[in-house]
C-alpha cells in the first residue's frame, strides 16, 4: 500500500481539492515534477498545465490548472493558482473559441508584451482541452 499524504489546491474563489494522495504531477517553471510522501520540502512557481493526481483509492483524475505557486511541507503540501476546473466543468466549445482567437492575435501581435500575453491565453486554452480529451478518453 502506498503512503498518502494530505494536498490541497485554492484558488481565490474556492477550494478546488483537499483530500488525502498517492501522488501529484504537474510543470513547474523549470519542468515536470513528481510529488509523493516525504518530498523534499520546498516553493516553487508552477504554469498552466494539466494537473495529475493519483487519489488515496489510485484512481488518477486531471484537471486543468493556470500559473501559482506550490509549497511543499512536512505536514501537507498547498497549490495555490488562479484557476483550476475539472474537465467536466469546461465548455470545450468556448475553450476552442479562445484557442482560436489567441492563435489569430498571435500573429497579428506587435510587441513581445503583447505576444507574452496571447501567448499566455493559447497556453490556458490548449490545456483546457487537453483535459477534456484525456477524460474523455480514460488517460491515466
Amino acid at each position: 500500500m502506498s503512503v498518502l499524504f494530505n494536498f490541497e489546491v485554492h484558488t481565490p474563489y474556492r477550494p478546488f481539492f483537499i483530500g488525502m494522495v498517492e501522488s501529484v504531477v504537474l510543470t513547474l517553471v523549470d519542468g515536470e515534477v513528481g510529488i509523493y510522501a516525504h518530498h523534499a520540502a520546498f516553493t516553487a512557481p508552477s504554469v498552466s498545465c494539466i494537473l495529475r493526481i493519483k487519489d488515496e483509492n489510485g484512481v488518477i483524475r486531471h484537471a486543468f490548472i493556470t500559473e501559482g505557486i506550490l509549497e511543499v511541507k512536512d505536514h501537507k503540501d498547498v497549490l495555490m493558482v488562479d484557476a483550476a476546473e475539472w474537465p467536466e466543468e469546461i465548455n470545450a466549445e468556448r475553450a476552442r473559441a479562445a484557442l482560436q482567437k489567441a492563435e489569430k492575435r498571435l500573429k497579428s501581435a506587435r510587441v513581445k508584451l503583447e505576444a507574452d500575453r496571447i501567448k499566455a491565453k493559447l497556453r490556458r486554452a490548449q490545456f483546457r482541452l487537453k483535459a477534456c480529451e484525456m477524460e474523455k478518453h480514460g488517460v491515466g
